[in-house]
């Protein structure tokens, strides 16, 4: 294993809103990442600033070493970033092929190998477990297998790096399940995985290690089991993770 992406020390203020506090962390390669906290704790701004979607105000973030702070968003992905959104931004008049069509024929301005985009998106396809509904309109098919959709398009760009934004919203407890294994399998591939997550079963059975985020702080970080028994995550959750580890607890 190695470190593939780090933060370091990012603050992010709007006006005199400090939304990150001095947050610094690392994506380790073949690892998943969990990034939780409370509504409100900064997870999606500290993950905009990763993906350049985002300035900090202070602070910087590398990907394999390189400091990629001042780069816009297409070249982070070209560097190997990608990312899904809590909210599903698939193509939902397009197929579910031809959604990730979209994302292998757009790696081909910048990867030089030869490669098929529609093999690509195949293969992808295939490789979440969806290849049956490759001719199905995204927007008629339910939400488990829309985010699916969306997560084989961000493998079709072949990142080294995946962050996702609330991978299991809306997802059935199979379906939560299956996305689970599915993400394993991925970093079993080498990937590296960051992952914001309101669902506490699904984060303390899928990550190997976690950032908990308060007020904008990394107030707590370790093994699933280090972060629930830590007091000060405890505190920020009421209790909750205390009480009742695989109960929802919100984002």
């Amino acid at each position: 294993m190695s470190v593939i992406l780090t933060t370091d020390d990012i603050v992010v203020r709007f006006g005199v809103l400090q939304a990150v506090s001095h947050a610094s962390l690392e994506v380790q390669s073949g690892f998943i990442t969990g990034l939780i906290g409370p509504n409100g704790a900064g997870k999606t701004t500290l993950f905009n600033v990763i993906t350049g979607l985002q300035e900090p105000t202070q602070g910087s973030v590398k990907l394999e070493g390189t400091d990629i702070t001042g780069k816009s968003p297409y070249r982070r992905a070209r560097l190997g970033i990608a990312r899904t959104f809590q909210k599903l931004e698939a193509f939902s008049s397009l197929s579910a092929r031809e959604n990730v069509l979209v994302a292998a024929e757009q790696r081909r301005a910048w990867d030089k190998s030869k490669f098929d985009p529609g093999a690509i998106a195949d293969e992808m396809l295939e490789r979440v477990g969806i290849a049956d509904v490759a001719d199905f309109m995204v927007g008629t098919l339910p939400t488990g297998t829309a985010r699916l959709v969306e997560l084989a398009r961000a493998l079709a760009l072949d990142p080294k790096v995946l962050l996702l934004d609330e991978a299991s919203s809306g997802l059935t407890d199979e379906e939560t399940e299956e996305m689970a294994e599915l993400l394993k399998r991925l970093a079993g591939d080498g990937l590296g995985i960051l992952l914001v997550e309101h669902d506490m079963s699904f984060v303390m059975g899928t990550c190997q290690y976690i950032y908990v985020l308060d007020f904008g702080h990394v107030i707590a970080q370790g093994t699933p089991a280090e972060v629930q028994s830590d007091p000060k995550v405890q505190a920020a959750y009421l209790g909750t993770l205390a009480d009742a580890p695989t109960e929802e607890v919100p984002a």
